[in-house]
C-alpha cells in the first residue's frame, strides 16, 4: 500500500479509556457494522476499528491478489495497524473471518492480546465426508454453487444471501448487510469468499494460547453449534463458549444491544 496502513484501512479509534478494544469486522461488512455496539465501550475503551482491505469502503486499488490469498496478509494488516497506534495490548473481538485473523496473530503475537472474543468464527467451512469429528456446514457442491451464483449474478446472489445471512426477521439488518456487500467490487467478493471458504486452519486452533471466548448464536447458516464446541475442544489455551439467545451470522447487525451487553459480560471475566 502506497499509502499509509491508517489512512488506506480508514483506522478510526473511539472512546478515551486507559485499555484499549479491537472490533473487527467479517466478510461482506465494514466497520460500520459495529456502529450500535460502539457507544457501549467508548466510556471505558480506547476502541480500535478499521475496515478489511476486501471491504468495499476501501480503495480497491488496495486489494492486491497476489498477497491476500491467505488470511496471513490480514494478520500482517492488523498487527500493523497495532504497531502503527502503538498498543501495548489489547481486548480483540473478531468476527467471521476477523475471528480467525485474530487467532492467527495471537498466535505470532501472543503478548499482544489480552483476550480474544470470537463471534460466528469457523477454522473450516466445509464437511469432510471421512472426518465424523468435524462438521463445518456446507458440502463441497454447496460451496461451488455459491461461487457460480456470485459469478453469473452478483446482485441476485446478495439478495438471495443477506436475509439467509442475517437470520433473525431484522429487515433493517438485512438491509444494511445488503448494502454493504453491494459495495464489495464483485470479482474481490468471489475472490475473498473462495479464500475462506477453501481454508482449512483447524490445525492452528493447538496453537492459540490467549484466553478465547467463543460467541455462538442459536442458528447460524454459516456456522453450526458443533463448530463452537470443536473449537473450545480443540484450542490450546483457556476457552469458553457463550451461547447467544438470538439467531443469524451478524448479531451485531440484528441484535446490537444484546450483543453489547453479551460482549460485556465477556470482557469482564
Amino acid at each position: 500500500m502506497g499509502t499509509s496502513i491508517l489512512d488506506a484501512l480508514n483506522v478510526r479509534v473511539e472512546g478515551s479509556g486507559d485499555k484499549y478494544l479491537v472490533l473487527a469486522h467479517g466478510f461482506g461488512t465494514d466497520q460500520s457494522a459495529w456502529q450500535r455496539v460502539l457507544p457501549y465501550f467508548t466510556r471505558n475503551y480506547s476502541v480500535i476499528l478499521y475496515d478489511l482491505v476486501c471491504a468495499g469502503s476501501v480503495n480497491p486499488d488496495h486489494f492486491d491478489y497476489r498477497r491476500y490469498t491467505t488470511l496471513d496478509a490480514y494478520v500482517d494488516d492488523l498487527l500493523n495497524i497495532l504497531d502503527a497506534l502503538r498498543v501495548p495490548r489489547c481486548a480483540y473481538v473478531g468476527h467471521s473471518i476477523s475471528a480467525m485473523i485474530g487467532m492467527l496473530a495471537s498466535i505470532r503475537r501472543p503478548d499482544l492480546f489480552s483476550k480474544l472474543i470470537l463471534i460466528g468464527a469457523s477454522p473450516r467451512y466445509n464437511k469432510f465426508l471421512n472426518d465424523k469429528d468435524y462438521h463445518g456446514g456446507f458440502e463441497q457442491g454447496e460451496i461451488e454453487q455459491v461461487f457460480s451464483a456470485m459469478e453469473a449474478n452478483y446482485e441476485a446472489w446478495v439478495n438471495g444471501f443477506a436475509p439467509l445471512a442475517v437470520g433473525a426477521d431484522v429487515p433493517a439488518a438485512v438491509r444494511e448487510f445488503s448494502r454493504t456487500l453491494f459495495n464489495m467490487r464483485p470479482d474481490i467478493s468471489l475472490f475473498v469468499s473462495r479464500t475462506v471458504f477453501n481454508s482449512d486452519l483447524r490445525g492452528i486452533l493447538g496453537l492459540v494460547n490467549v484466553p478465547c471466548c467463543i460467541m455462538q448464536t442459536a442458528r447460524d447458516m454459516s456456522v453450526p453449534a458443533s463448530v463452537a464446541t470443536y473449537m473450545r475442544d480443540h484450542i490450546a489455551g483457556k476457552s469458553t463458549i457463550q451461547w447467544l439467545d438470538t439467531e443469524g451470522h451478524l448479531p451485531h447487525l440484528s441484535a446490537p444491544s444484546y450483543l453489547a451487553r453479551q460482549l460485556e459480560i465477556a470482557l469482564s471475566q
